[in-house]
């Protein structure tokens, strides 16, 4: 009878203890309800109504090889760490994952708050060799492709051909390394963090040099590393096109490196609430099958 008494009391007990579904408190995101974890996420670019069927391929397709361009640099990176002689060229001694994460969060990074358009809100289209800009104060997620861009910008294709050297040639040759540029002055890529520090080619090597803590989050590094590695590893594998190499003072490099240990230099970004003005880019004597009049 004892025996009786105490299970039927335990069961009473059971009974009354609260079930993981009646739990009292919140729960907290993503595990509420049966929507999964990544629920609500931007896979695409998106593209505003403003671009006719066109632009909207075009855009798309450089997108596409942003993409490409990106994936690749990061590929690079992760089979060789930050021991190739490209990396180091670009990124001196700076730690690997620096890097990988500017171009992974490109490749991988939820693409909501970001749109580029192509209706001239602000009229800076109107300007003389503008191919596009971010519209900074009056549209912080926002950029802006103009015509001269369906007019001039290359597929990666052409990489290495046409006369294109990394060094030699502008940034925003090809589609892809301008979008990337764009697409790190949108804080939902760049996050405030990858900025302009230095501008050209020359700054850049300089920088990797002088001021490393500085190139993994540059923007024009992380540009022309990008373009470099899919030109050697990709383009014309083992050879590449790097164009004139960078001449550097070595005695100048090694006083600049021992300054460096007793004083490191303050990060100071070039501005970037002005909308992006885009460099002209050399003339393509044939078409490409992106060029069109608007």
């Amino acid at each position: 009878m004892l025996l009786f008494n105490l299970i039927i009391s335990s069961a009473a007990i059971a009974a009354a203890l609260p079930t993981p579904e009646s739990s009292g408190g919140n729960q907290s995101q993503p595990f509420s309800g049966l929507a999964p974890w990544n629920a609500g996420a931007v896979n695409q670019f998106p593209i505003h109504s403003s671009c006719n069927a066109t632009q909207r391929r075009q855009i798309e397709l450089g997108l596409n090889e942003t993409i490409t361009l990106a994936s690749h640099a990061q590929d690079h990176i992760l089979r060789w760490r930050n021991e190739s002689e490209i990396y180091r060229k670009y990124f001196g001694d700076r730690p690997s994952m620096e890097a990988i994460g500017a171009f992974d969060i490109v490749v991988n990074g939820d693409k909501k708050d970001i749109l580029f358009r192509c209706d001239n809100p602000d009229g800076n289209c109107n300007n003389e060799g503008w191919a596009g800009h971010w519209r900074g104060e009056n549209g912080t997620d926002e950029t802006v492709i103009c015509d001269l861009s369906y007019q001039t910008r290359r597929s990666l294709s052409t990489m290495c051909g046409l006369g294109y050297t990394v060094s030699e040639s502008e940034t925003n040759t090809f589609w892809a390394a301008d979008l990337l540029h764009r697409l790190y002055h949108v804080s939902a890529i760049g996050q405030n963090w990858i900025d302009h520090f230095a501008d050209g080619y020359e700054e850049v090597i300089d920088q990797a040099k002088e001021n490393a803590t500085l190139s993994t989050r540059d923007s024009e590094t992380l540009q022309y590393f990008a373009l470099e590695v899919y030109a050697y590893d990709i383009a014309v594998p083992g050879i590449g096109c790097p164009g004139d190499q960078h001449k550097h003072d070595e005695t100048h490099a090694e006083q600049t490196t021992s300054e460096a240990v007793t004083s490191q230099p303050t990060p100071t970004a070039t501005n970037t609430d002005a909308p992006s003005k885009t460099s002209e880019v050399p003339a393509v004597s044939s078409c490409l099958g992106c060029i069109v009049e608007i």
